[in-house]
């Protein structure tokens, strides 16, 4: 198998057959062998239904993932690419904002020899309300890893199965696999492509993921930077708290010899090192915790989601 394309589907009934039609349209002419998998993320709206009669049409090329309930896209992303069996995988939406038909130029890119092909919706057909979000979203990202990408939040990429397969996604990390990548020497390109309105359905994700996404930055950041490495954060973050500690004790010692105020007088001082400290103590646990949480996974071979049933699969995994 040369191509994977993964999409991963939640209550997008009316734009199944739709999406099929258009992916078999872009791939007409592709003379190696591919395989579509859509993932269903415990939809409500029988989009599995949907899915299975598609599968069932074309079993060559069709696979569907059905997921016992709804884990979120970055779990569903993360099925399809552990039952995918391509050289190259490509993400794209389910809902037709994405173009299938962007495929074949970048994989033409992947040909040229880059690692990581990622869509830049240049022309985004949504509303300010999600484009403005996104904009400030993509430059913090690109400056906090060092990937300045104009659009993180794109899910039309393509990736060579080396480049994705080297690690566990959990929470909104699928749109950071670019900062990963970049961490192992992926040649990275960002591509122009088209992006349309939403025929059919409602947007599945508003503003209260931009909370999410910044707390899956710390993570991003993290590991990029400090996973092999920690006490540079750690020994460092406490080597400045202790410097900034002792400068503000020796304030309060030259005032109480010469003025003669007392240091205990002070409860602005203590009140503001027990926050700062509380605020630092909570990151860091976040951050522990993070890290014990991909242990328990990884160390036992546990994934993040659990499948309902398979179609078209030659074997289980």
């Amino acid at each position: 198998m040369y191509l994977s394309v993964i999409a991963p589907v939640y209550n997008e009934h009316d734009n199944i057959p739709l999406l099929y039609e258009e992916m078999v349209k872009a791939l007409k002419d592709f003379d190696k062998e591919w395989e579509f998998i859509l993932v269903d993320d415990g939809s409500v709206d029988g989009s599995f239904e949907e899915l299975t009669k598609v599968a069932e049409k074309d079993p060559a090329h069709i696979k569907v993932i059905g997921l016992r309930r709804n884990f979120g896209q970055t779990a569903a992303i993360a099925a399809g690419v552990d039952y995918s069996t391509g050289e190259i995988i490509i993400l794209i939406d389910a809902d037709l904002q994405n173009d299938p038909a962007d495929i074949p130029m970048m994989l033409g890119k992947i040909d040229e020899g880059y690692d990581l092909v990622s869509g830049w919706r240049k022309s985004r057909q949504d509303n300010l309300s999600r484009k403005i979000p996104s904009v400030i979203a993509n430059k913090i990202i690109g400056h906090v890893t060092g990937v300045p990408l104009h659009d993180y939040g794109c899910t039309l990429k393509a990736y060579r199965r080396e480049v994705i397969t080297g690690f566990r996604l959990y929470g909104e990390m699928h749109r950071f696999i670019p900062a990963y990548a970049n961490t192992v020497g992926a040649r990275i390109i960002e591509v122009e492509v088209k992006h349309h309105p939403r025929r059919f359905g409602k947007p599945k994700y508003g503003l209260e993921r931009t909370a999410k996404v910044i707390l899956d930055l710390f993570t991003v950041k993290f590991l990029s930077s400090y996973s092999d490495k920690p006490i540079y954060l750690f020994g460092g973050s406490g080597l400045f708290l202790t410097i900034i500690g002792g400068l503000l004790l020796l304030f309060l010692a030259v005032r109480r010899l010469g003025w003669g105020v007392s240091v205990l007088a002070s409860p602005l001082f203590t009140f503001s090192i027990m926050i700062f400290i509380l605020g630092f103590q909570l990151i860091m646990m976040g951050l522990l915790a993070e890290m014990l949480t991909r242990s328990y996974y990884e160390s036992q071979g546990k994934r993040t989601y659990t499948v309902k049933k398979l179609i078209n699969f030659k074997s289980d995994k």
